[in-house]
């Protein structure tokens, strides 16, 4: 059969389509592993933060332009504890997300990160089970820490060569808090936290100059 324009275009839209087809299949089949996953990674970071619960209730805020999810734990007819999704977008890195579980009378019981992009040894050292960030604020009440580092005049403890890091570390925690006091009842809005909603141009700067201080 000679080779005709309207047969080369018609093989080209069959190509096109079998493959734009094929893309799609893949991405359904992707987008729903990647769904269940990150729903996993959810709930083990929530049991990771609080004491043993039964169910959780699911609630959303915005703090400071952004989404912030707590998970109300329980057990029978007690409240255990409240896990809070909350972030940062001060990080060395950029954004960074973490779980942040508080006792109902808002001690801190445990923080685990979730997504961080900080300097490998440095910053990163943030997501580490014990590390200088949680020992500084854990088992404490909440509501009697300012959480700034000692550099900034504040109590807590940085990590090394990462105030940047160790800020928006903080930042994100005191933000979880606003969330916490709201899902309990505390306070009937959340007031944001100062600096929050700035954008990370110190972070840029100094990551353009190589240093996380």
């Amino acid at each position: 059969m000679k080779s005709t324009l309207f047969n080369m275009v018609a093989v080209l839209f069959t190509v096109t389509l079998i493959a734009s087809a094929g893309v799609g299949a893949v991405n359904m089949i992707t987008a729903d592993a990647i769904a269940a996953a990150n729903a996993a990674a959810t709930t083990e970071a929530v049991a990771n933060v609080l004491p043993e619960f039964e169910n959780t209730e699911i609630s959303e805020q915005t703090i400071d332009d952004m989404p912030i999810v707590v998970y109300t734990a329980t057990k029978g007819d007690e409240t255990v504890g409240y896990a809070v999704e909350s972030m940062t977008k001060n990080g060395f890195g950029g954004a960074i997300r973490m779980m942040v579980g508080f006792a109902p009378d808002g001690k801190i019981l445990n923080v685990n990160v979730l997504q961080q992009a900080e300097t490998p040894g440095l910053g990163t050292k943030m997501a580490d089970e014990d590390n200088a960030l949680l020992r500084s604020i854990k088992d404490k009440k909440a509501w009697e820490i300012e959480f700034k580092v000692k550099k900034d005049g504040g109590e807590l403890d940085a990590l090394t060569a990462a105030t940047i890091s160790s800020r928006a570390y903080y930042d994100a925690v005191a933000r979880a808090y606003e969330a916490y006091k709201v899902a309990c009842g505390y306070a009937d809005k959340a007031d944001g936290v100062s600096g929050a909603t700035a954008t990370n141009n110190e972070g840029q700067k100094t990551q353009e100059g190589g240093q996380n201080e």
